[in-house]
C-alpha cells in the first residue's frame, strides 16, 4: 500500500526521482497514465493488470465506458527506473499534468499520484466543512 507525500523537481528532460519507499513497491518497471483531477497515476504491474482487466470487461456498446477506457489506456506507458532512481515521464503525460518543475508524489493506496505541486496544494487542502462532507459521503459508501 502506498502512502505519504514527497516533493521533488522534474528536470528539463522530464526525469523525476521516485522515492525509494515507492520504488520498493512499484518495481523497476511500472505503468504511468493519466489520472483524474489533472494528475498522473503510477501503478505497479500487478495493480495495473487488475485495472486493465476491469476496463476490458466494460461493455464496448457503452459510449462512456469506451471513453473512460480510452482516457486511461491510450496515454499509458511503461517507465523504467534508472540507476539514479529516476523515471522519464513521456511528454504527453507531462503536458497533461502540467509537470514543469515542482512535483509532488503522493501515495494513495493502490497507486502513486504525480502532481504539479501548485495543483496538488489546491486539491489537498480542506476546510472543516469539506472534511465533514467527505466523511459523510464515505459513511454512505460503508467506510
Amino acid at each position: 500500500m502506498f502512502m505519504g507525500e514527497y516533493r521533488h523537481s522534474i528536470d528539463a528532460k522530464g526525469r523525476l526521482i521516485v522515492p525509494a519507499r515507492f520504488r520498493e513497491s512499484l518495481g523497476d518497471v511500472f505503468v504511468v497514465t493519466k489520472g483524474l483531477d489533472g494528475c498522473l497515476w503510477a501503478f505497479a504491474d500487478e495493480d495495473w493488470k487488475k485495472l486493465e482487466e476491469k476496463l476490458r470487461a466494460l461493455p464496448l456498446s457503452d459510449k462512456e465506458a469506451r471513453r473512460f477506457s480510452r482516457f486511461f489506456l491510450a496515454g499509458a506507458g511503461q517507465v523504467e527506473v534508472d540507476k539514479q532512481g529516476r523515471i522519464l515521464i513521456p511528454g504527453g503525460l507531462r503536458e497533461f499534468a502540467e509537470l514543469e518543475k515542482d512535483v509532488t508524489l503522493a501515495g494513495v493506496g493502490s497507486r502513486v499520484e504525480i502532481w504539479n505541486t501548485d495543483r496538488w496544494e489546491g486539491n489537498s487542502s480542506y476546510d472543516d466543512d469539506e472534511v465533514d462532507k467527505m466523511a459523510s459521503h464515505m459513511a454512505e459508501l460503508g467506510i
